[in-house]
């Protein structure tokens, strides 16, 4: 399937396994929805170094969040996830990857809660599960330069969380649209 090529804002979520994952995403959108389309990203990571801020503000224009080591706290959590939707305004579109983490096996870990959060904030998003094979032998975590192989991008159906559906089962159910993803 093709990604969206429409107006409207969208949540693309993926899965997590390398640093390429967002940029993989950004760069198979068309041009124009590549302009209004903002990765999230950990600030820790982005702010190291004069390159990395470079890139983050003026190439991608991240929006850059704290993930403190040791606060997995509600709060915090609120916090990430108010500051996305600011920057979404209220055009911008955005890559996130639910599972709040990189995978190191390169399998799908439980989504946590902040895809959720982020549509109780903005009911109206359309939500694109993206599955990328093999970013995780590509450039594989600690490593500084990518091993010429082949990955894959696929994009899904847009979803959206159902008025009064439970936390747990939207998860689940942004999950497995993913992982159904991974066999096309």
């Amino acid at each position: 399937m093709e990604p969206p090529d429409t107006p409207g804002q969208r949540v693309y979520f993926g899965n997590h396994s390398s640093h390429l994952d967002f940029i993989v995403i950004w760069s198979a959108l068309s041009a124009e929805e590549r302009r209004r389309t903002r990765p999230v990203a950990g600030a820790d990571y982005w702010n190291r170094g004069a390159i990395r801020r470079y890139l983050a503000d003026r190439v991608f224009n991240a929006i850059l969040i704290n993930r403190p080591a040791t606060d997995r706290s509600a709060a915090s959590a609120s916090l990430s996830v108010a500051k996305i939707a600011e920057g979404m305004g209220q055009e911008c579109s955005v890559i996130v990857f639910p599972e709040g983490t990189r995978s190191t096996d390169g399998e799908v870990q439980r989504f946590r809660s902040g895809l959720y959060h982020l549509c109780q904030l903005k009911p109206a998003l359309d939500l694109v599960p993206v599955y990328l094979a093999n970013m995780n032998r590509i450039l594989p975590k600690g490593e500084v330069l990518p091993v010429p192989l082949l990955g894959r991008v696929i994009f899904g159906a847009a979803m959206r969380l159902h008025p009064d559906e439970d936390k747990e089962a939207f998860l689940e159910r942004a999950r497995s649209a993913l992982l159904e993803l991974k066999d096309k």
